[in-house]
């Protein structure tokens, strides 16, 4: 037998346990989706961990795609996330065409997940701050150092990741950039793989499902006391879990009965952007590819006074802005204010409905 093929099967076997941590429902629905979400998280981590290792080569890859399907940390229905394993020793080109999608913004990193479920922000850089020439091209450095001109996008030292985000507001009818890096000053010789290369890959792929199950695992134990109020936790947590730093987010847990909604009402800022999303006990977005699980600024009809109203239930009430549960009766939330001038926290309360069974 291969002792490292060995070694990453006992500790996947071992990251399993989780899906037994008291906090864990153990209906067949969470359990489900717990195994299929691990799954997931391997899949991400060999992507990440295994393939497209190597600084001096590096590649923007898309995990969580529509075909991938890969959902980590209430992600966005509307974003495109891309990310390239970097190293703040080198220097990087990014080039691009700009298209049409409101929202895009590049940061860099360090990727600690594999160690201890966090991320730590280093730089940030976004399309508005880009030249963008006649025919919509760009590009910008990614370095320690500042370049002499351009737009640049600063590492640390120990920088190991350049993410990306583009978010759509009117996904028909908007096209996103598209984007490609070169490291600027590869050096050394390419060696072939070897077992202990693999063995380390392996190692810290475990580590990346490890420390990104164990991290929202805790924002659910944090939240659940705490089902169906919206709270501003501090954004502090959510930032080291590699949030956008001109986002705010609210997020939360919410649990409803067959006959029960949940409805929220808020008022809206002067933002660029802002959605709410039903999540799963995974920190999961349900799925938006198939029914109406979330809401942005393109899509929310507000009330005559300028407020919004939004009404969580299992099945539509007619009051407008109704996200379906999907067959949940408990899970997460997540509410995003991006680059807004102020940050209201909305009020909420469960109801009886009718209908409910039909």
């Amino acid at each position: 037998m291969n002792a490292v093929w060995e070694k990453f099967c006992a500790d996947l076997l071992d990251v399993g346990k989780i899906l037994h941590d008291d906090i864990v429902p153990q209906d067949p629905l969470t359990q489900a989706e717990g195994v299929r979400y691990l799954s997931r998280l391997v899949r991400y981590a060999t992507i990440n961990c295994v393939e497209y290792t190597d600084p001096r080569w590096p590649s923007l890859t898309s995990a969580p795609n529509p075909n991938m399907r890969t959902k980590i940390g209430a992600d966005n229905p509307d974003n495109i996330y891309l990310r390239a394993n970097i190293s703040g020793r080198h220097t990087y080109r990014v080039t691009g065409t700009r298209g049409t999608i409101p929202l895009l913004t590049f940061g860099s990193r360090v990727n600690r997940y594999h160690i201890d479920g966090t991320m730590l922000q280093t730089g940030d850089l976004h399309a508005h701050d880009v030249e963008v020439d006649e025919h919509g091209r760009f590009s910008f450095i990614a370095s320690v150092d500042r370049p002499a001109e351009g737009a640049w996008l600063p590492l640390a030292p120990d920088s190991n990741l350049i993410s990306v985000r583009q978010t759509y507001q009117d996904r028909p009818s908007e096209i996103p950039a598209e984007l490609s890096i070169e490291c600027l000053d590869p050096d050394g010789e390419f060696a072939p793989l070897t077992p202990e290369q693999m063995s380390e890959r392996l190692t810290a792929a475990i580590g990346m499902v490890r420390g990104t199950a164990n991290t929202f695992l805790e924002w659910s134990r944090r939240f659940r006391p705490r089902a169906n109020e919206i709270v501003d936790w501090g954004q502090e947590s959510f930032q080291k879990a590699g949030g956008d730093p001109t986002i705010f987010y609210l997020h939360g847990y919410w649990k409803l009965a067959e006959d029960e909604a949940w409805v929220i009402e808020t008022e809206v800022p002067d933002c660029e952007y802002f959605n709410f999303v039903l999540q799963n006990f995974w920190v999961e977005s349900l799925d938006f590819h198939r029914t109406n699980i979330y809401l942005n600024n393109h899509t929310a009809k507000l009330n005559d006074d300028g407020t919004l109203t939004i009404v969580v239930a299992a099945k539509d009430q007619g009051h407008g802005n109704w996200i379906n549960t999907d067959g949940h009766r408990e899970g997460t939330f997540a509410l995003r204010w991006i680059k807004a001038d102020s940050h209201p926290i909305p009020t909420s309360k469960v109801v009886k409905v009718r209908g409910a069974g039909r």
